[in-house]
């Protein structure tokens, strides 16, 4: 199928790259009064997308506990846009696991992140969650999630304070603003994010075990 080239009027089909007309373009247009704003579309997109992450309700333990005190007033996530948590896996873009996950609970959890629709993306909150916490050397507790599911931030604690889990909601915001669409190969990076200082080249069950 042959691809049309793009015909806009203002703009000739050889300057569409170039940055100089469009800089023209824009000027000409503020002076007469028009207010003008340019961007990609991947900009928009990654922005509407990053302010607006619906998480499912997934707390297992204590540090559910301390993910519902950050819903509350004091703390108040709604100001990133996570206010709207879900009980279906359809409706949701994320899951924060806050608690500890149990050899029992693992398909069960594994379902639901299969059931999720592209994009989406996994905050481990607490030990427990990380590296099977407390619990860690029990017969029962999966010893880290990303054993089952890939990670994209890691906010380590016991449980950890709810500003922790806001700086791990801003990570991982940052990560999505970056993710490429349109015009390429998706640039969404791959290694998580590790929050408090923590090397990003950590591996929960290697180094906690070492």
């Amino acid at each position: 199928m042959e691809v049309k080239k793009p015909h806009i009027k203002s703009i000739p089909y050889e300057e569409f790259k170039d940055n100089e007309t469009l800089e023209q373009i824009a000027q000409e247009l503020h002076e007469g009064g028009v207010n003008v704003v340019t961007g990609s579309l991947d900009q928009l997109i990654n922005w509407g997308r990053s302010n607006s992450l619906w998480s499912l309700t997934f707390a297992t333990s204590c540090c559910g506990i301390e993910f519902m005190s950050v819903g509350c007033a004091r703390y108040d996530f709604a100001r990133f846009g996570f206010e709207v948590t879900r009980n279906s896996p359809r409706q949701a873009d994320l899951i924060m696991c806050a608690g500890t996950i149990t050899n029992k609970m693992a398909p069960v959890f594994k379902r639901l992140y299969d059931e999720m629709a592209e994009p989406k993306y996994i905050i481990a909150i607490g030990g427990c969650a990380i590296s099977g916490g407390p619990f860690k050397a029990s017969y029962h507790v999966v010893r880290g999630i990303n054993e089952i599911v890939p990670v994209d931030v890691y906010v380590p604690g016991c449980p950890p304070r709810p500003e922790a889990i806001l700086y791990g909601m801003m990570q991982l915001q940052r990560k999505i603003k970056i993710e490429k669409f349109f015009g390429g190969a998706n640039k969404k990076e791959k290694t998580p994010i590790i929050v408090n200082g923590v090397p990003e080249d950590f591996d929960p069950k290697k180094d906690i075990d070492d």
